[in-house]
């Protein structure tokens, strides 16, 4: 292997995935936390970056915010605060922040009183190169931090900015209640942090230590959210799996969730593979709430690249994991990820990487080039050394590869009634819905009959490799 020097076991100190634009509508709960009265309440625009445990935390900052008094608005040129939660994954994400609040300078310098923060993992990674980079940030702040978000907004009055970027293992937001939009969906943070260490990967350094939430109190927010009018509960966590509040593991948390009367779909997000308890998959295979589809990063089909990448499976340990869950759930749907080009990874690597692709016919799959990432253990320890152009080559690869599965599957649904959560109208067009079925697929359908939050079984009659089509069935 070849490494600029030994990996070490690397332990984080105890004190330390489009994007979407995230407003809040005014609940109850909302209107009443807004009524606190404040005479420096602000109007406050919240941008989210990347996956959906940024999606979370921009719903945690909003309850957070709106609990102090202050307003969050759906108009970016109605607010006094723009705060940009961010994500720390890929290099492009952090240019995109960057190129982001230089075109918020321009207002800042127009205006004069215009506060710019920036949150979540960016922040965190960055820290004074942020504002190196952009000195006009009032605010950098890091996942442990958004409780100080108020006070954050009173300090920068001053003129100097305020940096809120310690960890703490023992921050896990369970007393917060989360604003979140409207809709059939919501995401619940069951865990923050992360103990596994990859080397590809910033998230332990940017987030911490991994730690999960009681059962007790997410069975209560659940409860909550199903009075809320959510029919869909989507478990979050870097390690969603690893889940262990002390007395329940993931699985008896599956089944805990799906037993509040009112939830219709309990669906998770991601889990990793040496994680994939018999627990988890017994809760699967036989509680009809949680939902047949299961997204389970891969990364890669080389044994030698895994073991860089310390994924702490080898390609042969997953293929039996995918063989045991069609075995047990015959219908489950299988989403991964793929890195190509990793440290050393050479053309037979790759290979072993597109034919297990080909083996396992994934329903669909999130594919990237690798990039390297300052402050992670591969850019400490070892040489990117792949080419950018061969990066290129073997990513198109797997894309096309990956399109070709994702058709036939899909088409393979054309004349079978799949059970579809309506969700809205169709983007396309407003005279038909669209909705997730059991697996994940997007479905979309003539509205006939039904609502949005209905669950209605669709006639498929045509499909793409990332849209089912048909109509309900009689």
């Amino acid at each position: 292997m070849n490494t600029k020097s030994s990996l070490p076991i690397y332990k984080p100190a105890e004190q330390y995935q489009p994007n979407s634009k995230l407003s809040a509508q005014p609940s109850d709960m909302s209107l009443r936390a807004s009524s606190i009265h404040n005479d420096n309440a602000r109007n406050i625009f919240i941008e989210t970056y990347g996956c959906q445990m940024n999606v979370s935390d921009s719903e945690l900052m909003t309850g957070i915010l709106t609990q102090a008094g202050h307003r969050t608005v759906s108009d970016i040129d109605d607010a006094d605060v723009i705060l940009l939660n961010t994500c720390a994954i890929r290099e492009n994400a952090e240019t995109k922040v960057i190129n982001r609040l230089k075109h918020l300078n321009h207002r800042k310098r127009r205006e004069g009183n215009l506060i710019i923060g920036v949150c979540g993992c960016m922040a965190q990674h960055l820290r004074d190169k942020l504002l190196d980079a952009a000195p006009y940030v009032d605010i950098v702040m890091g996942p442990d931090a958004y409780r100080n978000l108020p006070m954050a907004l009173n300090a920068v009055v001053s003129g100097d900015p305020f940096l809120g970027l310690q960890l703490n293992k023992a921050e896990d937001y369970a007393d917060i209640s989360p604003i979140r939009k409207e809709g059939v969906r919501a995401w619940l943070t069951i865990q923050r942090g992360c103990d596994k260490m990859c080397t590809f990967c910033i998230v332990p350094f940017v987030r911490g230590r991994e730690r999960s939430i009681p059962q007790k109190i997410l069975k209560s927010d659940v409860e909550r959210l199903v009075d809320e009018g959510f029919k869909e509960i989507v478990l979050l966590g870097q390690t969603v799996n690893s889940y262990n509040d002390g007395n329940h593991d993931f699985g008896e948390l599956l089944w805990s969730i799906a037993d509040v009367e009112g939830i219709e779909r309990v669906r998770f997000t991601s889990p990793h593979p040496a994680d994939a308890t018999d627990s988890m998959i017994d809760a699967m295979e036989n509680c009809p709430k949680v939902c047949k589809q299961l997204h389970l990063p891969l990364q890669s089909g080389s044994t030698q690249v895994l073991e860089r990448m310390r994924r702490t499976y080898t390609a042969e340990e997953y293929r039996e994991l995918v063989y045991k869950l069609r075995e047990r759930i015959p219908e489950i749907a299988l989403s991964t990820d793929v890195i190509v080009g990793f440290c050393g990874e050479t053309d037979e690597d790759f290979t072993e990487t597109y034919m297990l692709m080909e083996e396992i016919r994934f329903d669909s799959a999130f594919m990237f080039k690798y990039s390297d990432r300052e402050g992670t253990l591969a850019n400490k320890m070892l040489d990117d050394d792949v080419p950018e152009k061969e990066k290129g080559r073997r990513l198109s690869e797997i894309i096309s590869l990956q399109e070709r599965i994702s058709t036939d599957i899909n088409q393979s649904k054309i004349g079978t009634a799949v059970p579809v959560l309506v969700e809205g109208n169709s983007k396309r067009d407003s005279e038909q819905y669209h909705g997730k079925s059991d697996t994940f697929k997007t479905t979309v359908f003539p509205k006939d009959k039904a609502n949005i939050g209905d669950i209605v079984n669709v006639e498929i009659h045509s499909a793409s490799a990332h849209t089912l089509i048909g109509q309900i069935a009689e």
